[in-house]
């Protein structure tokens, strides 16, 4: 397999957040099956949109090693990413299946699964050097999406940006310094889905004014 650029600095055995580590060993202990480690980004190594989620879900990316797999949140995703482009295939089932990501890289703010699904800030400052380092691959024009307020806020720390220049909230795009666009999105969580704070249209919308965006750039 092609070795990614953005995934050069990831190590798959880092245990550089005391919790988090015994926490995967005890998930490692309850479910030996599951994958229980720090979960790589996935996706096209010359993505031009890179999609940033809090963390791995227990029963999701914690036990398919792969971001969005085998979870309630992945079903909106990656149905949305195949509808405009994105993905060879609307389904993520485990990592296996065969599904493809085209132009497009999916990742977390926490490559680990947090208790409650809650990281603490030490270890999203400790895990931000990942995220920085797959942000700083995308060429000038790209795009960003980010999942939620605390993705949102991982990417600006990942870029050096202070909060209260770049505001968070559903559909607000952000032209960033470094020639990338954020764009922000609620989180395509259970509770988000089924109280309908996100719906399936609103979601299409922010995919729309994306690949609008990439688009252009593409014929300029």
């Amino acid at each position: 397999m092609k070795i990614k650029p953005t995934d050069a600095g990831f190590c798959q055995e880092c245990r550089d957040c005391p919790r988090l580590a015994r926490y995967l060993d005890q998930v490692k202990r309850d479910y030996p099956d599951y994958y229980a480690m720090p979960v790589p980004a996935f996706g096209d190594a010359d993505a031009k949109l890179l999609i940033v989620g809090l963390a791995p879900g227990m029963h999701g990316a914690n036990r398919t090693g792969r971001p969005f797999t085998g979870d309630y949140a992945g079903i909106l995703l990656y149905q949305t990413l195949h509808r405009f482009g994105f993905a060879n295939q609307p389904y993520s089932m485990d990592s296996h299946d065969g599904l493809q990501l085209i132009a497009c890289r999916v990742t977390n703010a926490v490559k680990c699964l947090p208790p409650n699904n809650k990281p603490n800030n030490d270890e999203m400052l400790i895990c931000n050097k990942y995220l920085a380092r797959e942000i700083k691959v995308m060429d000038k024009g790209s795009a960003v999406l980010a999942l939620g307020t605390i993705a949102h806020r991982a990417v600006l720390k990942a870029l050096g940006l202070k909060i209260k220049d770049f505001l968070f909230a559903h559909d607000t795009v952000h032209a960033l310094p470094n020639g990338l666009t954020l764009y922000d999105s609620y989180h395509c969580s259970r509770y988000n889905t089924q109280t309908r704070r996100l719906t399936q249209q609103m979601f299409e919308a922010v995919f729309a004014r994306i690949s609008h965006q990439l688009l252009m750039q593409k014929e300029t």
